[in-house]
């Protein structure tokens, strides 16, 4: 798809280079990183993700305690001293923890992947709007003044070479700062709590559950 619209704008430039072409590049990927949603959407992520991890804890605590219990009744079911009544009471006591272990188990791994899955949805459509956001900026201010191509310098092809390879010095405008300047215009105040609505964006790995 990249290759297809690439090879379209050459043609088309090749049309149009009896005109002078207005051509403004930008580095998306630093206008993303410095855009302040972008850093209030990180800080919301992490707080998910805290309380995320918070919860596995939880999870861990409680099949810690059940391993301990487990370990107990086994030692006690195994001591020679104890009737075989008492043996077999504890036996299937043992086995009854041993069922609670596993389904612990399985609730924390499930638990596990769902939390891992909803972050990563939530990471994609954060990015997605932000990007959408910044998109909205890029197309107004080119049509503003007048560029007639705008190219994200940070682009790679298919083949994952940068689709820009060279760019003679003054042939292109470098619009990147002024979109970061921009963009942040309507930014808060340092140290004013972020809306709640706010998410964020960089995804930390994922919690994985400890046996």
């Amino acid at each position: 798809m990249i290759r297809s619209a690439f090879i379209a704008l050459i043609l088309a430039t090749v049309t149009l280079q009896a005109a002078d072409l207005k051509i403004g590049v930008i580095d998306m990927s630093k206008v993303f990183q410095e855009f302040h949603k972008t850093k209030t959407a990180a800080e919301k992520y992490k707080g998910n993700y805290e309380k995320a991890h918070q919860e596995m804890q939880e999870r861990q605590e409680v099949y810690k305690n059940l391993a301990n219990e487990a370990q107990k009744l086994q030692k006690i079911a195994q001591d020679p001293i104890i009737t075989p009544e008492q043996r077999a009471k504890y036996g299937a006591e043992l086995n009854e923890k041993l069922k609670e272990i596993r389904s612990m188990e399985m609730e924390m791994q499930e638990f596990a992947d769902r939390r891992q899955q909803q972050l990563k949805q939530e990471d994609m459509q954060i990015r997605k709007g932000l990007y959408e956001e910044i998109l909205v900026v890029v197309r107004d201010r080119s049509k503003k003044d007048a560029f007639d191509i705008v190219f994200d310098k940070t682009g790679v092809s298919l083949s994952t070479v940068p689709i820009i390879l060279h760019v003679r010095e003054g042939a292109a405008t470098d619009l990147t700062d002024q979109l970061i300047v921009e963009l942040n215009k309507d930014a808060p105040p340092p140290g004013t709590e972020p809306k709640k609505e706010d998410a964020a964006a960089p995804a930390p790995k994922p919690v994985e559950p400890k046996k």
